[in-house]
């Protein structure tokens, strides 16, 4: 049986197996009989900017609708806002059309259950099932219903600005928001600005091709420049679908997801906020912050790469903070997904709150040079039986020492393999880096 789930999602190039139209719709249809197993269910359909939406949209709507599904249509909208409006439509699932960061060639699919939560491996498994049977719709007097809601983006404006602390206000503050051309062109100005902020809004015009090209969270070059020249207090830049967030402090300087979760938990561990002492990160969880939070007594807890393991390990450990260094931060108090607007909230919330500036609270903790290197692979390779690859990293294991660590993992998005080395002197970071990639090449 064919494996189509990855660790987020269904995601590939438009046009290219398992990115069709007809395997959306079969999709559509096996999510939706799944689904009708339990009784009588709907789903809510959200998307990003990429042109291709509008094609997997309809292929989405019907196959739902051919099994007995119905289906409201949200349009576009941030992932973590469809996570918020399947609970608050009271659907059975949702549906995410997205490839997040990637750019427009590509796209994929997500889910979440009536929670808001991504759908379990189990759920996964089951449907993987159903996509192996024939398609089979269900008898005319049994079809589901579509139909556009209305207002989507008001309910999950004022949800956003529901998690802010209404006793103090952004007034005063100068923000510049980099929307990628993605899922929050059309929100991000209005919830920063109705807090109080003065907004400069760039990357906000979509054309379906331009979603995350040379912009957003995985490019803060534009936002960085713009933050200088307008003497902003700082910058926000979101990805194409809205649940990662980086941000730029007044130099101009980038701060990461990592920097971000580590000021939160600093901020919250203060204000008995930070349920249990714990924070959840990843193996790509910078160094700096690791250390940073041992010397605050914060208990550190290392999941997969991925939102959904970190998700699965802050349950687990009924912890309310957890993220990523690209961006993915989880308020599990405030959402039940990551969002990259209420994450961005809550460091506004943080400073508003503090006599000190984003560099300054950025700089508390001190981050390790990192250098990561993607191997593009034409094929499956087997990492741990990989005997030059393992000798090589243990020579350079021994020679980092307890200051310095590796991680080489395949990518779960993309053929790629990537190596990732951390040490305190960027000449020995980059050097032992690129030994590592060229043995893999």
């Amino acid at each position: 049986m064919a494996n189509y789930f990855g660790t987020d999602g269904i995601r590939g190039e438009v046009g290219i197996e398992p990115i069709t139209a007809d395997f959306f719709l079969k999709l559509g249809w096996a999510v939706g009989s799944v689904l009708s197993e339990k009784g009588k269910s709907s789903v809510v359909i959200g998307k990003d900017t990429r042109v291709s939406g509008y094609l997997f949209e309809s292929a989405l709507e019907a196959g739902f609708l051919s099994a007995g599904v119905d289906v409201g249509l949200l349009g576009p909208m941030p992932t973590p806002a469809i996570a918020y409006l399947t609970q608050a439509y009271n659907a059975t699932a949702g549906v995410v059309i997205s490839a997040s960061h990637n750019h427009f060639q590509d796209n994929g699919v997500k889910f979440f259950s009536d929670k808001g939560l991504k759908l379990s491996s189990e759920d996964q498994i089951k449907i993987e099932k159903k996509l192996a049977e024939p398609m089979k719709s269900v008898s005319s007097d049994k079809i589901g219903k579509a139909y556009r809601h209305e207002q989507p983006l008001g309910r999950y404006i004022e949800f956003c600005k529901s998690t802010f602390d209404r006793n103090i206000s952004l007034n005063g503050l100068n923000i510049v928001i980099d929307c990628a051309n993605g899922a929050t062109y059309h929100i991000a100005e209005d919830i920063f600005s109705e807090l109080g902020a003065n907004i400069t809004v760039i990357n906000n015009t979509p054309d379906g091709f331009n979603i995350n090209k040379d912009c957003g969270a995985t490019d803060t070059r534009h936002l960085q420049k713009v933050v200088l020249e307008a003497n902003a207090d700082l910058g926000i830049a979101f990805d194409g679908d809205g649940d990662r967030l980086m941000m730029v402090d007044h130099k101009g300087e980038q701060v990461d997801g990592d920097e971000l979760v580590f000021i939160v938990a600093k901020a919250w561990q203060a204000k008995n906020r930070l349920i249990n002492n714990i924070v959840v990160g990843t193996k790509m969880t910078n160094l700096g912050m690791r250390h940073g939070l041992r010397n605050l007594n914060i208990d550190f807890i290392e999941a997969d790469v991925g939102d959904r393991y970190v998700m699965e390990e802050m349950k687990k450990h009924d912890s309310v903070l957890g993220g990523e260094g690209s961006g993915h931060m989880i308020c599990l108090d405030k959402s039940t997904s990551g969002d990259g607007i209420i994450s961005a909230i809550q460091v506004l919330e943080v400073l508003a709150k503090s006599d000190s500036n984003l560099n300054q609270l950025k700089n508390e903790m001190v981050k390790y040079p990192q250098v990561l290197i993607n191997v593009r692979t034409n094929k499956s390779i087997d990492l741990d039986s990989h005997q030059m690859l393992n000798k090589t990293m243990l020579e350079v294991e021994k020679s980092l020492g307890d200051e310095g660590r590796v991680l080489i993992r395949a990518s779960g998005t993309e053929p790629l393999i990537r190596v990732m080395v951390e040490a305190k002197d960027m000449k020995v970071t980059q050097q032992s880096a690129e030994k590592l990639a060229d043995t893999l090449r």
